[in-house]
């Protein structure tokens, strides 16, 4: 039984869309002409890994698996509802048959439903779930592996599903604590645009017919504003082809190690960036160890979470000298990129036997300095912008009253 896509008319001509289990597609049809619905086009959902996405009424062909996007937030939620169905213990197909049920958005629907089709199909859910690997990445199918071949898949589920919960919330507190300063510089912008596009020419006018020489604040705002009422959308243009093309050389892999490792290297964004890699590195290491994937492949998956090259080629050199018999944490150690603190935990995990326990403190270590230093940052970083911003403002309405002071002299 497979999982197909359709689209259909119901007895008002209204166009529906959904999902149903069937055999064949023409099952799908017959079951839709019982609805009282005339069925358009049927296809059969396919993974990433399968190019056979096949639709039987005609009609363009889609890309396999180029819709399967999920939301970290859905991905979270959905690990959550599944570690608990099992836990329940539901078999893995009824399970999957549930959360289709519970899914409120069709794309989840369709995903989920297609996992269940290559369940049913006889394959592993790790299996399934590799048919769609944007979705489900390399740290998701091998944490569900190892819990299918160790008998524990509901614990694993659990561990899976706080280690997404955790992401997501790690990064919503980021972006919230980085809203108030982008909105602070955003509105600032916004306003000191307006002066200096509308408002100050049309009071520099007034002074323009004195006949006498304006202040030197006054005549560089008039510059600018000349500037930006002449020239600002050709700046926006030579601003827009340089973030693309910083952009284009962010996609090969040598000018992007450079720039990573210009970041690592900056006083303090180095710091922030090298706690919150050091974070996801351990965690993930962590939630690994603990399902039972050798630790190679750990490192490897691990590595492959990281954002930073810099980092990430020195997961896979640690990696190398752990397969040569090097230790863990003198194989870390040797990069000169990971926290002292951390590389000591895992020591101390090595020594006691307790890898897990000493990877998941250092994780919560490094996330904890890093909610700190981001929160410090923040508090500073809004009056700091507002500060900026009113000097702004407060030079802009200098250099509009300074020519008003000096006319009141000569009336005197």
């Amino acid at each position: 039984m497979g999982a197909f896509a359709y689209r259909a008319l119901d007895g008002r001509g209204r166009e529906r869309r959904g999902v149903l289990e069937a055999d064949t597609p023409r099952q799908v049809r017959q079951m839709l002409r019982e609805r009282g619905w005339a069925p358009l086009a049927v296809e059969a959902i396919a993974g990433e890994g399968r190019p056979e996405a096949r639709r039987a009424a005609g009609g363009p062909r889609r890309r396999p698996g180029r819709r399967w996007r999920l939301k970290p937030a859905e991905l979270a939620l959905l690990t959550r509802q599944l570690a608990t169905l099992v836990r329940a213990g539901l078999p893995v197909e009824e399970a999957l048959q549930a959360l289709a049920r519970q899914a409120e958005q069709p794309r989840v629907q369709s995903l989920v439903l297609a996992v269940r089709a290559r369940v049913l199909e006889g394959h592993s859910l790790a299996a399934a779930l590799g048919e769609f690997p944007r979705v489900f990445p390399d740290l998701y199918r091998a944490t569900v592996a190892a819990g299918e071949e160790s008998g524990h898949l509901d614990a694993v589920l659990e561990r899976l599903a706080d280690y997404t919960e955790g992401r997501q919330d790690l990064r919503q507190r980021t972006l919230l604590a980085l809203l108030y300063p982008a909105l602070v510089v955003g509105v600032s912008l916004l306003v000191v645009g307006l002066l200096m596009v509308h408002v100050v020419p049309q009071i520099v006018q007034v002074f323009q017919g004195l006949g006498q020489e304006l202040p030197w604040l006054t005549r560089v705002l008039i510059a600018l504003s000349e500037a930006v009422r002449q020239q600002g959308l050709w700046w926006l243009g030579i601003l827009a082809l340089g973030l693309l093309g910083a952009r284009a050389l962010a996609r090969r892999p040598a000018w992007r190690r450079r720039w990573h490792a210009l970041l690592l290297r900056l006083p303090l964004a180095g710091r922030l960036i090298r706690g919150m890699e050091a974070a996801r590195f351990a965690r993930t290491l962590a939630i690994l160890a603990g399902s039972g994937v050798p630790v190679l492949e750990a490192l490897r998956i691990a590595g492959a979470v990281l954002g930073v090259l810099p980092m990430r080629e020195a997961v896979e050199d640690a990696a190398r000298r752990v397969r040569e018999g090097a230790s863990l944490h003198a194989a870390l150690q040797a990069q000169g990129l990971f926290p002292p603190l951390m590389v000591h935990l895992i020591a101390s995990g090595e020594t006691s036997g307790r890898l897990e326990a000493m990877l998941e403190r250092a994780a919560a270590t490094q996330e904890r300095e890093l909610e700190v230093l981001t929160a410090t940052l923040t508090e500073l970083l809004g009056p700091v912008l507002i500060l900026v911003m009113g000097g702004l403002v407060l030079a802009i309405v200098l250099a509009i009253l300074l020519p008003i002071f000096d006319l009141n002299r000569l009336v005197r």
